[in-house]
């Protein structure tokens, strides 16, 4: 049913949740995985792929992490890192390459957060064409 999941990453505690939760969907469906977190910041947003900093090496560093993570749990895994916008890197990444799941984490904002705020994940769900599990950090 799922072949491919993309789990998108934020480089912060709460991409446990959704870690935890695809390593035993991914097993229990011999899915692969794909593993993209989006670097925003001044220089990813300024050079793309270009951009050389210590944010994108941390960025780099924390993908290969988590790859081996569940690698070593034998789910076949490959890791991506866009850059810009968050949700407009999901989208196209999802467009262009296609999965059969998109997983997220959210940070569990309430109704006037999010509105004041946007919310990755209210972008991509209504964007995409394919199932979007979210499932809010603790």
């Amino acid at each position: 049913m799922y072949n491919k999941i993309l789990v998108t990453l934020d480089a912060t505690p709460t991409d446990r949740a959704i870690i935890e939760h695809v390593k035993a969907l991914a097993l229990i469906m011999h899915s692969r995985v794909v593993l993209l977190h989006v670097a925003d910041g001044w220089a990813a947003r300024m050079f793309g792929p270009d951009a050389v900093s210590p944010e994108i090496a941390e960025d780099k560093a924390y993908l290969e992490k988590v790859q081996v993570e569940f690698q070593s749990a034998g789910i076949p895994t490959e890791a991506e890192l866009a850059f810009g916008e968050p949700g407009e890197q999901i989208i196209k990444w999802v467009r262009g390459k296609s999965c059969d799941l998109v997983a997220m984490s959210t940070h569990g904002h309430r109704f006037l957060a999010d509105l004041f705020l946007g919310t990755t994940s209210r972008r991509v769900r209504h964007s995409v064409g394919v199932p979007v599990l979210l499932l809010k950090a603790r």
